[in-house]
């Protein structure tokens, strides 16, 4: 049965829309995979747009508490979130579509971006393809933080822990993972010690009618409640499994087994220590296939990085760019060889997602009317806050300062297109996909702009 449209029933009360059909859902998923541009606090920003705004599907409390949940767990959090959003609309088919198609369109997309590198060397139309959507993506990620943080900052104690985050891991440089924990711990002891600071406010009428008018809210029924440990330990079982058959192909079908074991065990391990991001594993993933095992080169994986900021997708699909590229230097420039290494470490980087989200998922959906972990997951919201915040400030500075922070080295364009995507999406509700192609398109008629207007002007 298709979605209805929200009906306005009095001055602030909308009517909830129905359960969306699979295939209204599975077109969602599948054109996000094609626009998750952003890194994961876009991908975020567009996934809360559409799924919690616009289509009503998802409230802000449901889809806060995933958000949390995904936040603790290693791995693309923005991948996650889409598998358990998926999972809660539509069981297991829906999350393994929603987290699968999440990445698919970007695998395909670097795989061809991947085979003109290294067959073309140079790719400056995919530079100048994305130029103008970079400042976009700012302004996509401010508004997404203003989202958030309106919704998940209740009280001065939410706000001062929200600016304690950033100021650790943008000026101390703290890792990620030892925020959150900091955070899980702070509640803990506040929540003994002083529980007044814990307390939200009651919700208002404007704010409950908002909550009841999506189809899965606060006092909808537990989704996954027939979820016992032991169908769990079953997906526990069933992931091993799909873990040991590459491995298995591999050994069976290939003369250098060695190479494709290191391979896999490197981006298991990888995938299971990726707490804070993509960022915080790069070093790592850099150091090591570079240094150790020498897939590739340090400025081969300085360009994997320039694809992947490129890209739709998780920002950890650079790791799939590595992947290729030790395919293809593995057996002597073959692209044949370097697409098996893209799958093969694509399958798993992910695979450990989809077991943490439907094997856990239906047990944190159980702990919604809990209090106590209610309020630690709200003081890991507010944590969360500030660490978008560092991600907002250092991809703007990314764009805005390229070649290094000077106001010399200012890029204009990439601040005026910053300020008008603000506008455009914030003042006057351009469509935040409609905007991507204009800001793409933006960008090649500046590129064009300044690789021909200015020849032509000098001649």
């Amino acid at each position: 049965m298709e979605t209805k449209t929200p009906e306005t029933t009095s001055a602030h009360k909308l009517t909830a829309p129905e359960k969306p059909s699979f295939r209204e859902a599975f077109l969602f998923w599948l054109k996000l995979g094609f626009i998750s541009f952003g890194g994961p606090a876009g991908q975020i920003a567009i996934m809360h747009s559409f799924i919690v705004e616009q289509k009503r599907w998802v409230s802000d409390s449901r889809f806060l508490h995933a958000l949390n949940y995904c936040m603790l767990l290693p791995g693309p959090e923005a991948q996650q979130l889409a598998t358990y959003l998926g999972w809660l609309m539509h069981g297991v088919r829906g999350g393994l579509v929603a987290g699968i198609f999440f990445v698919l369109p970007s695998v395909f997309i670097l795989l061809g971006l991947s085979a003109v590198y290294v067959s073309f060397g140079t790719i400056p139309w995919v530079a100048a393809l994305f130029y103008g959507l970079k400042p976009a993506v700012v302004a996509i990620v401010a508004l997404a933080l203003i989202k958030i943080a309106g919704k998940s900052l209740k009280s001065w104690f939410h706000y001062a822990l929200a600016a304690a985050s950033f100021v650790a891991i943008f000026f101390f440089k703290v890792p990620f993972p030892l925020i959150i924990l900091a955070a899980v711990l702070l509640a803990l002891v506040v929540r003994k010690a002083f529980p007044a600071l814990l307390q939200e406010k009651e919700a208002t009428k404007k704010q409950a009618d908002d909550e009841e008018s999506h189809y899965l809210h606060a006092g909808s029924e537990v989704v996954g409640e027939g979820v016992t440990f032991g169908r769990s330990l079953l997906r526990f079982a069933v992931t091993l499994a799909l873990w040991a058959l590459p491995l298995a192909l591999f050994y069976l079908l290939t003369s250098q087994y060695s190479f494709w074991e290191n391979l896999i065990a490197f981006f298991t391990k990888a995938a299971l220590v990726t707490f804070g991001g993509a960022y915080a594993v790069l070093p790592y993933a850099a150091q090591v296939t570079v240094e150790k095992f020498h897939w590739l080169s340090r400025l081969e994986m300085i360009d994997g990085l320039a694809l992947g900021e490129t890209t739709p997708g998780p920002l950890i699909m650079v790791l799939a760019f590595v992947g290729f590229m030790a395919g293809f230097n593995q057996y002597g420039g073959s692209l044949a060889m370097g697409a098996v290494g893209l799958f093969t470490t694509t399958f798993y980087t992910f695979l450990p997602c989809f077991f943490f989200i439907l094997a856990g998922a239906p047990f944190i959906e159980r702990t919604r009317g809990n209090t106590a972990v209610k309020s630690i997951l709200g003081v890991i919201t507010a944590a969360v806050v500030g660490v978008v915040l560092n991600l907002t400030v250092y991809f703007g500075t990314a764009v805005l300062f390229p070649n290094g922070i000077s106001f010399q080295r200012l890029d204009y364009f990439a601040l005026a297109w910053i300020l008008i995507s603000f506008l455009a999406m914030y003042r006057f509700k351009v469509g935040m996909i409609t905007w991507i192609g204009v800001s793409a398109l933006a960008g090649l008629v500046f590129y064009f702009y300044l690789a021909y207007g200015l020849v032509a002007v000098s001649l």
